[in-house]
């Protein structure tokens, strides 16, 4: 008896220190290192508070070429290390963009973001303000801001965590309260899925359903799910947004968008990240489903 109890131990630890190995966080890629390797740069310019989504003109009226790709000026991002943890850092003093090299399509993703406390103009009087894109595509510059990507966005605002919008010529069905007169569409998870963005005659925009953010200087943890054009907006565990058919409109017509980079927004206010990890997904995550019935 005393043997077999034995036995029965051995193979609980065993059987403990096998499932430790192959644990599901194993299937996570951490996207952030001291290095910023997996990720390339686009800075655009330095907005003024009178900016009306035309080319920036200098003092004698002549056109003001942007930064460009992979030349961070001034640090606008660098990473530092807070606890042994690498921790992406963004000043937010040009408009501009981290984003992977690689393409992505069916996954999870997750980080984590706290504001920091500078700003700049044209947001000195205005919210902390960033934004993770998705399903990017094309060169930079395409948005009223000429800074980033088409794609779809994953709002990262105070106040805002999770809103959607429309990055360029994008547009996706979003379980909602549609607009009314000067009243945002509002996320709503039981409502029928609308259009929002490209030629639905909607603003390309639209509030997440309820308000999670963590309390001032606390980390706030965000997850964005996308599968076939599917999309859920996570905040601090809560889905605040559902959304389906993602598409683009190109010279074509309307096209399927359902992969591309991932972009990270520098815009005007200090920003940190960090845990940025992603997971490839072979279907749906089934405790998800129900939103999309």
């Amino acid at each position: 008896m005393k043997h077999h109890t034995q036995f029965s131990i051995a193979v609980a630890i065993l059987t403990a220190l096998s499932l430790t190995s192959f644990s599901p966080e194993d299937e996570w890629e951490n996207l952030l290192n001291k290095d910023l390797s997996k990720w390339g740069i686009y800075l655009s310019f330095k907005h003024q508070n009178d900016y009306n989504g035309s080319q920036p003109l200098d003092e004698n009226g002549d056109t003001i070429a942007p930064v460009g790709y992979n030349k961070n000026i001034n640090n606008v991002f660098s990473v530092i290390e807070e606890d042994g943890v690498p921790v992406l850092k963004i000043t937010g003093e040009y408009y501009g963009a981290v984003f992977t090299k690689e393409s992505f399509s069916n996954y999870h993703l997750k980080l984590k973001v706290k504001w920091g406390d500078k700003k700049w103009e044209p947001r000195k009087d205005k919210l902390l303000d960033s934004g993770l894109l998705y399903h990017s595509n094309g060169e930079a510059g395409v948005d009223y801001w000429r800074s980033w990507m088409l794609s779809q966005e994953f709002q990262i605002m105070e106040g805002h965590m999770g809103d959607y919008w429309a990055i360029g010529n994008t547009a996706i069905d979003v379980r909602a309260f549609p607009q009314e007169g000067m009243m945002n569409t509002v996320a709503g998870h039981e409502e029928p899925f609308i259009p929002i963005g490209g030629s639905s005659g909607r603003d390309a925009f639209c509030l997440r359903s309820a308000d999670y953010e963590s309390a001032p200087g606390e980390w706030t943890t965000l997850e964005l799910i996308c599968f076939n054009g599917k999309s859920l907006h996570i905040v601090n565990g809560e889905v605040v947004m559902v959304l389906q058919n993602s598409r683009m409109t190109t010279e074509d017509g309307t096209q399927p968008l359902e992969s591309g980079k991932i972009q990270i927004q520098s815009e005007a206010g200090e920003v940190y990240f960090k845990d940025i990890k992603i997971k490839q997904l072979d279907q749906f995550p089934g405790q998800y489903e129900k939103f999309f019935h």
